[in-house]
């Protein structure tokens, strides 16, 4: 029986992947011809067209090339001193198609044939599960399959990655790939966030590509420990607590404090570039208005978010600490790799699973004392991610051990010694949306 509901839910998977890309004739026929240049605007074109079908919004279609993209990223690396280059990945029946632009350098592709979607797919889904599932945490069983995915998705681009000095990797994925965790993903010596910033995006043309420093940015740190119908986050008043300690703000926001009036009341008494909220999120399998954020006494749903106007002041980055998505949905990958655009954010940061209570607040109350020195926000997740990856935070003795020095732990979280070295912890999060 169990076989069964496996081949079923893998032929569901396929299927959808399978009906995505009929209408993407000419992008196979540019993609079978090594019309890769051609090719760029086809892939952006065909998945936006994904997302506004997702989100029934129609986005701004700006014309772009492999050219306009080049061109960008060799601003950007002027602007921040790291060197960045976009990755499509495009599964496709019977081959992986890898497209790598880089600053000022022509597209170049890779195809991978031992990577046919039937293969790819299930590989992926895998791997998340392998990885996000608290109760192997003692084994590596989702080491063979990082392996592996970084073999076809990576290895081929290597050679190219080098001789540019790429430091910074942009992925914008095909279906079945939009909450893969990418940091995770392995070279048999090293994960990939030892070697590179990672972000994804849902499309370059839906990607706010404008620098800005926000290393002193205001941050507004609200959430909730305490819930009706889901468990508690007892971790969140620390984590809100360490949040505004190391940004200098003023205050955060718990519990009753945690409604949206609040929220949008403090957007309109200060310009607040930072959000930070710490509370249940969930992307779920369906339409937008079933994926939602848990304030303290309503849902703010994915698709009431546009209304939030966040662009008025901008909002640079949006935080969420507590998130889980539906493994393999397309909907909820959907969902998850669109929530920057969606918001009207520049870039979020969220988890593609939950994370030990713990696990989280040492993550973040580390993320933002990076974040004060690292050139872009990608860089910032990843120092604190080889921080967790390298034992350099930990929970030891009742205390948050950190670059800051020990923490003491209220006694209802002190709890056992905690190693957060397994990508369990660490490779949930990641940096949807630009990552500068």
């Amino acid at each position: 029986m169990k076989q069964v509901i496996r081949r079923i839910g893998l032929w569901l998977v396929l299927s959808l992947f399978f009906a995505s890309v009929v209408h993407a004739a000419p992008l196979d026929t540019a993609l079978d011809q090594g019309r890769v240049t051609e090719a760029v605007p086809l892939i952006e074109q065909t998945w936006e067209k994904q997302y506004e079908d997702y989100f029934r919004v129609n986005f701004p279609d700006p014309t772009i090339t492999a050219a306009d993209v080049a061109k960008t990223l060799s601003q950007l690396a002027t602007q921040t001193g790291q060197k960045p280059a976009l990755i499509y990945v495009v599964p496709r029946a019977k081959q992986l198609e890898l497209v790598l632009i880089s600053p000022g350098q022509p597209p170049v592709q890779k195809r991978v044939a031992a990577a046919p979607a039937s293969v790819l797919l299930p590989k992926v889904k895998q791997f998340s599960l392998a990885i996000a599932d608290p109760r192997l945490k003692p084994s590596n069983q989702y080491l063979p399959a990082a392996q592996q995915l970084y073999e076809w998705m990576l290895s081929p681009l290597e050679a190219e990655l080098a001789a540019q000095k790429i430091d910074t990797l942009i992925f914008c994925l095909g279906v079945g790939l939009r909450t893969l965790p990418l940091s995770a993903l392995h070279d048999g010596q090293q994960f990939l966030v030892e070697k590179y910033s990672l972000s994804r995006i849902p499309a370059f043309t839906l990607t706010d590509t404008l620098y800005s420093d926000i290393r002193r940015a205001p941050v507004l740190a609200m959430g909730a420990s305490s819930f009706k119908e889901y468990i508690p986050l007892p971790s969140v008043p620390v984590e809100l607590f360490l949040v505004a300690r190391n940004t200098k703000s003023r205050q955060f926001f718990l519990n009753q404090d945690f409604t949206l009036a609040n929220l949008q009341r403090q957007r309109t008494s200060q310009a607040f570039k930072i959000i930070h909220l710490a509370t249940h999120a969930d992307f779920q399998p369906g339409s937008p208005r079933h994926s939602y954020i848990q304030l303290w006494d309503d849902k703010l749903q994915l698709n009431e978010m546009q209304q939030l106007q966040w662009q008025k002041p901008p909002v640079d980055l949006l935080v969420l600490s507590a998130c889980k998505t539906a493994i393999g949905d397309r909907n909820a990958e959907l969902g998850f790799a669109g929530l920057a655009v969606q918001a009207g954010v520049k870039s979020a940061i969220a988890s593609l699973w939950y994370v030990s209570d713990r696990g989280t607040l040492s993550l973040m109350s580390e993320f933002y004392r990076q974040l004060q020195t690292a050139p872009i926000k990608a860089e910032a997740l990843r120092q604190v991610q080889i921080s967790l990856l390298r034992k350099q935070v930990r929970i030891e003795n009742g205390q948050l051990r950190s670059s800051r020095g020990p923490f003491s732990l209220p006694p209802e979280l002190a709890g056992q010694n905690e190693d957060l070295s397994h990508p369990y912890y660490w490779a949930a999060f990641t940096v949807v949306g630009s990552p500068w």
